[in-house]
């Protein structure tokens, strides 16, 4: 295969802790010597882009910097067998555009091990609708059905419900029969949220713990939080007996203030989920179920396209809290 002199990607700059960004174009020569050269079709925005864009620290150490924790696309270069030349991958997860550069780019160099190939029936522009956020809810989900959680054991909640995890669960479970209840602090979305699968819909502030109670009345079977802090322990007191909580976020705080009565008493599990680092086995197994038994027919309502150039004005509004639907890159 010919490859082309230069690529395109957005770089970011830090000057005196002063963050911008700019679509440049790049040798590729420039790119690090490593087991897999893609050739980027599509990537998806998510918050953690928005955070290494700004500079917030945990998240990116060095600059310049190509964020972009997601990418689909096809091997052009391959030292491995598991890969050949013309192959279609998926990479989401470990390093990709946190300190390595990632999918905001039209080529990524990275180790073999990051990437799995990308399932028959699974176009990649749908892959990357789904994207770390989609393999966040899956994951989910999957924790949820493997601690025994059925449609027959009563309502699930999920929290965080119009963001791109939140939306992707209430979709698949849905799907699957669950009764849904959606929480979110946007209720204007009530009839999008009930388009894409909600039974019900609350506002956010109703979870909220009361002072000094340990346990409170019995409503959910199994939750999804996506939001963290004091939404969360009010979700863990209100769990039914054997319910199962998976936690994914932190954006209404990193901390949880409550007893272990909930687990002692009721049994509650309370299952973390990690996407970076998440087993190669499990990783196929997960994005095999997004193709297949769980894929939403219409996955194409859950976001929109845009270019390489509109990017820095998409990761703006994400960072500002101004930005609604997900959004796919077409490089």
């Amino acid at each position: 295969m010919i490859l082309p002199k230069e690529y395109k990607h957005l770089r970011v700059y830090n000057d005196d802790d002063q963050f911008t960004m700019k679509i440049e174009s790049q040798a590729l020569s420039k790119l690090p010597e490593n087991e897999l050269l893609i050739n980027v079709a599509y990537s998806s925005v998510n918050y953690k882009d928005a955070l290494s864009c700004h500079g917030i620290k945990g998240v990116t150490k060095n600059y310049p910097h190509t964020p972009g924790i997601d990418a689909v696309g096809v091997v052009v270069k391959s030292s491995v067998k598991a890969f050949r030349e013309g192959d279609q991958v998926i990479v989401t997860g470990y390093d990709l555009g946190m300190n390595t550069d990632g999918g905001f780019s039209e080529y990524i160099s990275i180790p073999a091990s990051w990437a799995i190939h990308l399932p028959d029936n699974l176009l990649p522009k749908d892959a990357m609708i789904y994207g770390t956020a989609g393999f966040t809810a899956a994951l989910s989900i999957y924790e949820l059905i493997n601690a025994g959680i059925t449609p027959d054991s009563g309502p699930i909640l999920v929290t965080g419900a119009t963001g791109g995890v939140g939306s992707i669960v209430t979709a698949i479970l849905s799907k699957l029969n669950y009764k849904v209840v959606a929480a979110t602090g946007r209720l204007e979305e009530t009839d999008k949220l009930i388009e894409i699968g909600a039974s019900e819909v609350i506002h956010r502030n109703t979870l909220n713990p009361l002072p000094n109670k340990a346990l409170y009345h019995e409503q959910w079977a199994g939750a999804v939080d996506t939001v963290g802090g004091d939404i969360l322990t009010g979700i863990i007191k209100s769990t039914k007996y054997r319910g199962c909580v998976t936690c994914c976020g932190n954006v209404a705080g990193a901390n949880i203030d409550m007893t272990v009565y909930p687990f002692i008493l009721r049994g509650i599990r309370l299952i973390g989920i990690d996407s970076g680092r998440t087993p190669f086995d499990l990783r196929n197994e997960i994005w095999r179920l997004l193709s297949d038994e769980w894929s939403l027919d219409n996955i194409d309502q859950l976001a929109k396209t845009v270019s390489l150039s509109q990017l820095p004005e998409i990761i703006d509004a994400i960072y500002n809290g101004k930005h609604k639907q997900r959004t796919i890159i077409k490089l």
